[in-house]
């Protein structure tokens, strides 16, 4: 989750993003497509200024505003991708475009997420190169953990099952990924409150220093960070107290303005990104 990023993966908002039933979508107000557009590109020209490649998944889809999001659709591991399928309805079809541009790219197919399964990517989160933990909630269900575990565990790699709280209920988004990001290998922001206590345990074993994220920054997506590098961190610029704690921790914030692509749609800047290499 931390390496340093060297290629990712975004959408940058087109006409399929900027919907008129905003609540449908479980947004917060209409969006501003031009807006939202100089967001996107402010926040992928930071990434680029920190040596990372962008590159951009353009193929439209139309009916579906939420493909911004491009971390959610697929993962990749060493073996190639693994292709998922969203257990939130309205997202359910961006897995074959997602799956189409990656093979542009030369990236493998290693498995694909089928049948009754589900699994969206927030709910997938690295330990280290042989652990993942995978949140269990309203996204993410058991036949999706009993299918990574398949896929995954064939390549060397452990799943944790990770208990996710009820919240807001089936139509708002939870993922495990809301809930917590790293900032290094041994520092991460969490939002304690809602943290299952078997994991909190478990990072506590780790080593892992965690930083807890007020309730009023939780709602800004404070616990939403992407990491360019071990302490080389981007955020959104709306949360100065829990960017404080990781600068006295000794990270290195880019912070960005996401009115639009992310406070509105409840996608923080891991969500916007589909990681391709680390090194």
């Amino acid at each position: 989750m931390v390496n340093t990023l060297k290629r990712v993966l975004v959408k940058r908002p087109d006409e399929g993003f900027a919907v008129e039933d905003y609540e449908r979508w479980h947004y917060t107000g209409a969006l501003d497509l031009s807006e939202a557009q100089r967001e996107h590109d402010a926040f992928t020209e930071i990434m680029r200024r920190q040596g990372v490649e962008v590159l951009y998944h353009p193929e439209p889809q139309p009916h579906h505003a939420d493909s911004i999001f491009t971390y959610d659709p697929a993962i990749i591991t060493d073996e190639g991708a693994i292709i998922f399928q969203m257990g939130k309805k309205l997202r359910r079809g961006e897995e074959k475009p997602m799956e189409r541009r990656l093979k542009e790219l030369d990236i493998p197919i290693h498995y694909r997420i089928h049948g009754n399964a589900t699994v969206e990517g927030g709910d997938t989160l690295w330990l280290d190169e042989e652990t993942m933990a995978l949140g269990q909630g309203f996204r993410t269900n058991k036949e999706g953990l009993t299918q990574m575990k398949e896929a995954l565990t064939s390549i060397g790699v452990e799943v944790i099952p990770v208990g996710l709280p009820y919240f807001y209920g089936p139509e708002a988004c939870l993922h495990l990924m809301s809930l917590i990001s790293f900032a290094d290998h041994d520092l991460a922001v969490i939002y304690s409150p809602l943290f299952p206590v078997p994991f909190w345990k478990l990072l506590k074993e780790r080593g892992v220093e965690l930083i807890d994220v007020s309730e009023a920054e939780f709602n800004k997506m404070g616990t939403n960070i992407l990491a360019l590098g071990p302490r080389n961190i981007v955020m959104l610029d709306c949360t100065p107290e829990v960017q404080a704690r990781l600068e006295e921790a000794g990270c290195q914030v880019h912070a960005y303005e996401g009115v639009e692509i992310s406070l509105k749609t409840e996608g923080g800047p891991t969500c916007l990104t589909r990681p391709i290499l680390r090194t």
